[in-house]
């Protein structure tokens, strides 16, 4: 018996995936793509560990992990997925509502969506200025810690949110929200998305599968992103 519950659980471990991806990445641009990976290799189990938390994946406690930040992450392989520019985005009515919203300076009738996390690099302050729009009160609106919320929030025509614009990708090549001002007017972001892997494990099928597959998915949303265009 002890033997027969080493063998599925061997199998079981070899068949299965965890990925551990910080929840607003997660759901925003991980989660929509899952199922083509799931398609093109049916044989893999993925299990998605949704945490903010660094995880030591070099001693087990993931196999994999999508993280943002500088890079420089020690005892593991990594690979740059994207960085991404501070774009505003809103569901389409919105763009009508109050004064219209024609040009920066027409935030100053609208409300503003905040995440925190990012303020540090991507706040609506530094976004306001780059973009000349001096009379916006930059700190109104409500504030979000999750990037999926403030997307959510966008997407139901409360405000016009400042996310990263590959995180809203999907959203805005559906139409489901849209730019108000021109592309050129985002402004980049220091970060960028990693995804990390242990060293020792550099053959391993099913983090080899999902590497070539995600390195994919993360060239194929430029394309989306530059298709994507104000109205």
């Amino acid at each position: 018996m002890a033997a027969a519950t080493a063998c599925m659980q061997a199998r079981t471990d070899d068949h299965l995936l965890t990925i551990s991806v910080s929840p607003g990445f997660g759901s925003l641009w991980l989660v929509p793509r899952l199922d083509r990976f799931r398609r093109k290799h049916p044989e893999i189990e993925v299990r998605l560990d949704g945490t903010d938390r660094l995880v030591d994946i070099a001693n087990g406690e993931a196999d994999v992990a999508i993280r943002y930040g500088m890079g420089g992450y020690a005892n593991v392989l990594c690979d740059r997925l994207f960085a991404m520019r501070a774009t505003p985005v809103c569901s389409p009515d919105v763009l009508d509502r109050g004064t219209g919203l024609r040009s920066p300076a027409d935030l100053a009738g609208h409300t503003l969506l905040h995440v925190e996390w990012k303020e540090a690099e991507g706040s609506w302050r530094t976004w306001l200025l780059a973009a000349g729009a001096h009379d916006v009160d930059p700190y109104k609106g409500p504030r979000f810690t999750k990037e999926d919320m403030a997307v959510r929030a966008a997407l139901d025509g409360e405000g016009v949110a400042l996310i990263g614009d590959r995180m809203a990708a999907d959203h805005l090549a559906s139409g489901r929200l849209v730019r108000p001002f021109d592309a050129d007017l985002s402004t980049p972001l220091v970060f960028a998305y990693f995804f990390l892997r242990p060293k020792d494990r550099e053959d391993d099928p099913k983090i080899r599968a999902f590497r070539k597959w995600l390195l994919v998915e993360a060239e194929s949303v430029r394309e989306a992103v530059t298709l994507s265009s104000s109205p």
